[in-house]
């Protein structure tokens, strides 16, 4: 029997070895040999084995980089961060002259104090802004402790990044942007802000695998949205969760023209990878016409990406019925506008500013609703962004990339009520009927999509 304890006693001993090993420290808790400091002057210094940054006025974001780059890895910290202070980890980063004169960019997992509690989010630094923060994971948003010291997991294996904070899963990205990078500790700006002077944030337990990763994974919540932002791809939490591709990245397969029966001999091509509408001076619906998909939808979740030229107009529109409108002008239904709202006279139409991009046009304006302190969340002209369009039953919503921008109830008073005062009020029972195609506009001007998938209810 006491041969047997022991051998217990071994054997999990062993196996707590053999778990650990496949960790190699990142910071030594001395000093910053293997690191570089990079873009700003804020003070590091170590303190009880903790790396300690300060934050300073007048100076832009800093950053404490490992020299060494790294591809696959499951990293691993602590972290606890004064409330007055943003900060966050760059994963997969560079700086390179031929970028922004060296400026740090790539992943960044938020450490986000504040209200809008983003702790664990996807920041994509100096390039393409927010691409996972967490509007739709509130179970992620309430992980941080604010005050105290968090447990942060990372894993980027292959495309695909998932974040953990304090055993909660915060993030779930497929992304092929960068495969790798420097590991970077930030002290956020605070320009020139006297009262968050001092603010300190403090990393310690830092640590490293890069061996055996799959093995070491951890299972996602299947409740944490997956966010796939590789063009026209289906991973395969996708496939299990109903999407599939409406536009497959290459044909015109399951498109038509919206007053025709087959897909539009001219002013729209499809190339390397998006679909696109030509420009013809920004006459509606008088070149190639809008397009239509041959299905019809009740209950849905659209998602697409748009990128617009300077000035451009255009729109994807929902319920619509093709055979409203056999006149001239656009098909007729439910309509998320694309536009340059900068640019394009028709962004001050309509009524306070619901003929700008990613409003329900002409009768509800977008605003960053997700954090309303914020503004709208665009991107530019001449990037890509990225719309979404959710259904059930008479609710629907409009999100520009990850942000809820707008929501409504088809089929109340309220929606009546907008309706009899807009363009719309001819057409009888305008956005109520229980299907419909979804729609890409030709208004005439240069508009480019992808990654256009849709799953039902």
């Amino acid at each position: 029997m006491i041969w047997v304890i022991i051998a217990v006693v071994l054997t999990g001993h062993f196996g707590v070895a053999q778990e650990d090993e496949h960790w190699v420290p990142l910071f030594n808790g001395e000093n910053f040999d293997g690191f570089t400091k990079l873009n700003g002057t804020a003070k590091y210094h170590v303190e009880e084995g903790q790396m300690v940054g300060v934050s300073e006025t007048g100076t832009p974001n800093t950053f404490m980089a490992t020299e060494k780059m790294y591809g696959d890895f499951i990293l691993e910290f602590e972290v606890r961060v004064d409330a007055r202070l943003n900060s966050g980890v760059q994963i997969r980063s560079n700086s390179i002259p031929s970028y922004r004169n060296g400026r740090v960019h790539g992943y960044q997992v938020e450490i986000d104090p504040s209200s809008r509690a983003y702790s664990g989010g996807i920041y994509d630094e100096a390039r393409r802004g927010w691409i996972y923060p967490l509007s739709r994971n509130p179970k992620g948003r309430a992980a941080f402790n604010t005050g105290g010291w968090n447990a942060y997991r990372v894993e980027a294996i292959g495309p695909s990044i998932r974040v953990w904070i304090n055993g909660v899963n915060t993030a779930n990205l497929i992304d092929d942007m960068t495969a790798e990078g420097f590991i970077g500790f930030q002290v956020h700006g605070i320009g020139d802000n006297k009262d968050k002077e001092g603010a300190e944030v403090r990393w310690r337990n830092i640590r490293i695998s890069t061996t055996n990763l799959d093995r070491h994974r951890w299972e996602m919540d299947p409740d944490v949205v997956e966010i796939n932002l590789i063009p026209n791809t289906l991973s395969n939490q996708e496939i299990r969760r109903g999407w599939r591709m409406l536009w497959d990245g290459k044909t015109s397969e399951g498109w038509v023209g919206a007053k025709i029966d087959e897909f539009p001999q001219k002013g729209w091509t499809m190339k390397d990878g998006e679909l696109i509408v030509e420009s013809s001076g920004g006459a509606e619906s008088r070149n190639g016409g809008d397009i239509i998909t041959k299905d019809k939808f009740s209950d849905f979740e659209l998602s697409f990406e748009f990128n617009i030229t300077e000035g451009a107009n255009s729109g994807v529109k929902y319920f619509v019925d093709p055979n409203l409108n056999k006149g001239t002008g656009s098909a007729i239904g439910l309509e998320y506008q694309v536009l340059d709202d900068k640019k394009h006279p028709d962004a001050k139409k309509g009524v306070s500013g619901n003929r700008t991009v990613a409003s329900l046009y002409d009768l509800i304006p977008a605003h960053n609703l997700s954090v309303p302190s914020r503004s709208k969340p665009f991107n530019g002209v001449g990037n890509w962004n990225r719309g979404r369009i959710l259904v059930k039953g008479n609710h629907v919503e409009h999100w520009l990339n990850g942000f809820k921008v707008l929501e409504y109830e088809r089929r109340t008073p309220a929606f009546r009520a907008l309706v009899a005062y807009s363009k719309y009020k001819d057409w009888p029972n305008f956005g109520e009927w229980d299907e419909g195609h979804i729609l890409l506009q030709d208004h005439g001007d240069r508009v480019a999509f992808r990654s256009i998938k849709v799953r039902e209810f």
